[in-house]
């Protein structure tokens, strides 16, 4: 039976997806919370791709006067009569979202945040005639859309006092107070401290939300979302009618992203019951406030590429939303102890860590604890419960940021290992000389240095596998190496072949893991003896190469054994 609703695949504007018929996950029970659990100015902090803008566009499509009341057919709001006969429709409704405001510097960052009021303050342009504005207050609504040369000429205090000037002036005009909707509120601070303007956007949006927020007797209420809960005192101050719902609490916790029930209502409108697992293990894992959460862009992309190709396999489409800067950052600070966490993470365990809520940009960096508090924040780790003194349990939620954190990894792992082109040039000489003692001393020097991505609870094959990318990459390094990986020969499969610059000369390796340290001599022998049993040497010499090293190495988590035998042509 075919699927009539098509899936809204970065589509974020509410009646966009009721009115063309696309696959809504209701969420408007979000309305009723927000009206029964009265904030005067309300925070959502929640990590990216969760639902945060198509919330909004339904909270503005709610309560905006001249809404169509269709949109919300058959939707869990329109149960509740009451609600709906005093809110919908009844509200002036200001709606910006500043994930926009971005540039190299701060004049250009600010010229994209006046642009921004400006085209939404046009959206009534009835003001510029309307009967119940004085003279004055026309004048002040041209200056929040009077073009200068094509641009936008808003003067500094319009621009600061404009969302305040703005709801005012919709209050003259209808006599009803006006509600103030800010998407991603903190995205301007977040590229301003990456393009070294902090302290002017800091500045700039303090004053914005001030006169807005703060002393604003025209305000019936605001609702702001972000990925991070920006402290207080650099934006937020003085505003004491303010409530902050982070993904630490319980309130809410339901209506950003997927729950269960979501998913499997999902899976089984489009008949893919059978994939539940595999959306689960990639895509689930997050902890809001008491709710088990799925991504929902994952979600949606991953049913909408199975609707057209049945076999696909599960992919990071939210790793490839992001450059995941905080990751990277994360692991180029790591000192030896947070390695070790980090690999503790990739294993499946959980690192317990105090985590601060809200912070400032310029103190990301100040300390490594604080990257672990923001990578909690934005989703890139989610929790299990807490500690009797308050510290948070912190897991990887899923396989897909699990992969995140194994990419710069591997990053991390060609910056700072494979650039050190001195060692490495000596470890390849060892190779070639068959110096065990160097090679075995330059390889348990690497792992232990290194963050290794090997995942203790996987299969021995599967661990064998991380240390083989691991050798691979040290030798691919040499370019007058032919490294091949896998390579049939003789009865067998070999494991690295290394045809190496003298002609008459080359290099197998055969790995293994050893399920203990004392087991690696045995282990090392056991790969000669497979060596020799399924003639690899077959393949080096049928290319006219005789002067054979034999490399059998085996690993047990950061250590390993080298032997080696040497066969020569008679």
């Amino acid at each position: 039976m075919a699927v009539s609703l098509k899936l809204p695949v970065g589509i974020e504007d509410f009646q966009e997806i009721r009115r063309l018929g696309f696959y809504y996950v209701d969420k408007t029970k979000l309305i009723e919370q927000l009206l029964e659990n009265w904030g005067k100015v309300n925070l959502f902090t929640r990590p990216r791709r969760f639902g945060k803008t198509l919330n909004m566009s339904m909270l503005r499509y709610f309560f905006e006067i001249g809404t169509d009341r269709t949109l919300f057919d058959g939707l869990y709001i329109s149960q509740n009569k009451q609600l709906c006969e005093e809110y919908l429709g009844k509200f002036p409704v200001i709606f910006l979202s500043l994930k926009g405001v971005d540039g190299l510097t701060f004049e250009k960052a600010k010229a994209k945040l006046v642009r921004l009021l400006a085209l939404e303050a046009e959206r009534f342009d009835f003001l510029k005639d309307s009967d119940k504005l004085t003279d004055n207050e026309k004048e002040r609504y041209r200056a929040l859309t009077q073009l200068y040369n094509g641009k936008y000429s808003m003067d500094e205090d319009s621009l600061e006092a404009g969302l305040q000037t703005l709801s005012e002036l919709l209050f003259r005009h209808y006599g009803q107070k006006t509600i103030i909707l800010i998407d991603e509120y903190d995205v301007p601070l977040d590229k301003a401290y990456q393009h070294g303007y902090y302290r002017e956007m800091t500045a700039l949006i303090r004053a914005l939300f001030g006169e807005a927020l703060k002393t604003n007797s025209f305000l019936q209420f605001a609702v702001l979302t972000g990925c991070l809960r920006v402290s207080k005192e650099s934006i937020f101050t003085g505003l004491n009618n303010f409530k902050v719902l982070s993904i630490t609490d319980s309130r809410f916790d339901e209506q950003f992203g997927f729950t269960e029930k979501d998913v499997r209502e999902l899976l089984k409108t489009y008949h893919l019951e059978d994939h539940l697992e595999e959306v689960k293990e990639w895509y689930d894992g997050y902890r809001f406030g008491d709710a088990d959460i799925y991504c929902p862009w994952d979600v949606i992309n991953h049913v909408d590429r199975l609707c057209g190709e049945p076999g696909a396999q599960p992919q990071s489409y939210w790793l490839n939303t992001s450059g995941n800067e905080l990751v990277k950052r994360f692991i180029d600070k790591a000192n030896k102890t947070t390695r070790d966490e980090i690999e503790g993470l990739i294993a499946g365990e959980a690192i317990e860590k105090s985590v601060r809520m809200e912070l400032t940009y310029d103190e990301i960096d100040n300390h490594i604890d604080n990257l672990w508090s923001v990578l909690f924040t934005t989703g890139y780790l989610t929790q299990t419960g807490r500690t009797e003194l308050g510290a948070y349990k912190l897991v990887i939620p899923n396989k897909e940021v699990r992969e995140v954190y194994k990419l710069q990894i591997q990053e991390w792992f060609s910056h700072t290992v494979l650039s050190n082109t001195g060692q490495l040039t000596a470890f390849w000489t060892a190779v070639e000389e068959g110096n065990t003692e160097s090679i075995e001393k330059y390889l348990n020097r690497t792992l232990s240095n290194s963050i290794s991505v090997f995942d203790t609870k996987a299969p021995e094959t599967e661990k064998e596998n991380s240390y083989h990318t691991f050798l691979v990459d040290l030798l691919a390094g040499n370019s007058d190496w032919l490294v091949k990986s896998n390579v049939e020969a003789g009865e067998g499969f070999a494991d690295i072949v290394v045809e190496t610059e003298n002609p008459d000369s080359g290099i197998i390796f055969e790995l293994k893991y050893s399920r203990k340290a004392a087991g690696l001599d045995k282990a090392c022998e056991k790969a000669i003896a497979q060596m020799k049993d399924r003639r690899y040497e077959e393949y080096l010499k049928n290319d006219g190469r005789h002067d054979l090293l034999f490399y059998g190495v085996a690993f047990y988590k950061k250590r390993c054994k080298v032997i080696v035998e040497e066969q020569k042509e008679k």
